[in-house]
C-alpha cells in the first residue's frame, strides 16, 4: 500500500496488521502535521506487535519503552526536541540500534541523526474530509 486514502478506523486496522508482521530490529518513522494521526497509528502498530500496556504520546518525555513478546518497543516523539544534540541525552544511538521495534514521530527533527535504515510513513490531512488521511508508505 504505497499511497492510500483511509478512514481513521481503517488506518488503525492497517496499523495493527503492520505491527503484527514486523520483526525486530525494525525502525519506523512517522511524519505528518499535528493531528494527522501519528500517535493513533503508533498505538495500532503497538497493539498488533503485542504491546498490552496503554500507549501514550511521549511528547514531554521524548521516549517511552513498552514490552512485547518479540522485543521491547521504543516510541519516540521528537516534536519538542530543542536541538539535535539533545538526542544524546535520551540514548539515541542505543535506542535506534537496539534489537527492538523503534517508532519515531517527527523524525525530521533528528536532522543528520535520522536513521537511514527506516521504513517511512507519511500521514496527511485530506482537505474537506476530517475523517480520512492520506497514507504514504
Amino acid at each position: 500500500m504505497p499511497d492510500a486514502e483511509l478512514t481513521l478506523d481503517a488506518l488503525r486496522v492497517w496499523g495493527e496488521a503492520l505491527g503484527a508482521g514486523l520483526m525486530p530490529p525494525h525502525v519506523v518513522t512517522l511524519e505528518g502535521d499535528l493531528g494527522a494521526g501519528k500517535t493513533a497509528l503508533v498505538q495500532a502498530i503497538c497493539r498488533g506487535y503485542g504491546v498490552r500496556d496503554p500507549v501514550t504520546s511521549p511528547t514531554f518525555a521524548l521516549v517511552h519503552e513498552y514490552h512485547a513478546p518479540r522485543s521491547p518497543v521504543y516510541h519516540l516523539d521528537l516534536y519538542r526536541l530543542g536541538s539535535v544534540s539533545e538526542l544524546r541525552g535520551i540514548g539515541w544511538d542505543d535506542v535506534v540500534g537496539a534489537h527492538a521495534l523503534v517508532l519515531i514521530e517527527w523524525p525530521e527533527r533528528a536532522g543528520p541523526e535520522r536513521p537511514s535504515r527506516a521504513d517511512a510513513i507519511v500521514l496527511e490531512h485530506i482537505a474537506g474530509d476530517p475523517a480520512r488521511r492520506r497514507l504514504r508508505w
